[in-house]
């Protein structure tokens, strides 16, 4: 696991996180243990319900549509707020995340007896952007 934290500076909460993830069906898993520590250690504690469905949504779907790793960022940003990135190996980008610009919007509902296709969804409703 690689763990990066710039120095504290007065004036805005900055630091960053990085968690590279092997091809693994224990990573989502991982990767919230890692996010419930890591908003603990800042005091950002409120955030984990939101981060973690966002954060186990984005590395399930890394984990289930690619056969590579996959890496978690997390980073501080200004007002108590935190960004969640998940990058992995598929060049596709899945949608409503391949529209430009603004804001996605899921534009498919999912059907009820669907066994998935709720995930990014969940992250489009529950993210700010």
């Amino acid at each position: 696991m690689v763990t990066v934290s710039p120095p504290k500076s007065e004036a805005s909460p900055s630091w960053a996180y990085v968690l590279q993830l092997p091809h693994d069906r224990c990573a989502p898993r991982i990767a919230r243990v890692t996010l419930r520590a890591v908003l603990a250690g800042h005091g950002l504690t409120g955030l984990t319900d939101t981060a973690e469905l966002v954060t186990s949504e984005l590395v399930t779907n890394a984990y289930r549509h690619t056969t590579g790793p996959a890496t978690l960022r997390l980073r501080a940003l200004a007002g108590a707020r935190l960004r969640v990135s998940v990058w992995d190996a598929n060049p596709h980008i899945p949608p409503p995340f391949d529209k430009r610009p603004g804001p996605p919007h899921p534009v498919h509902p999912v059907h009820a007896e669907a066994d998935g296709g709720r995930g990014l969804f969940l992250v489009c409703h529950y993210a700010d952007a």
